[in-house]
């Protein structure tokens, strides 16, 4: 099974993968989870407590979306609501770049 997360984007795509840059360097200073990027496509490899995250990042026009392993029904909607409130937080067009958390 898959976790999938669409989200909707306001910003420009340039803008949009600084930002998501900006995210990788977060979750790796603070979680050490990897975050490669090639193009507008991430790959997301790491441990979170004890739960394996393993996933893909594809930005396009106007969405982001998340495609990766499922944690499982006791983490599930815990990891859904994890990703869907940093990708709000770091892609919110009204908070400046320079305010976005690095660690």
């Amino acid at each position: 099974m898959r976790l999938k997360l669409d989200f909707p984007i306001q910003l420009p795509v340039e803008e949009a993968r600084r930002r998501l840059q900006a995210l990788g360097e977060y979750l790796w200073n603070k979680h050490k989870i990897a975050v490669k990027w090639n193009g507008d496509q991430a790959e997301i490899r790491g441990r979170y407590l004890v739960v394996d995250i393993e996933g893909t990042v594809t930005l396009r026009e106007g969405s982001v979306s998340f495609d990766g392993k499922d944690p499982g029904l006791l983490w599930r909607s815990k990891a859904k609501e994890y990703l869907s409130h940093k990708l709000r937080t770091y892609l919110d067009p009204t908070t400046p770049f320079e305010s976005l958390p690095k660690a």
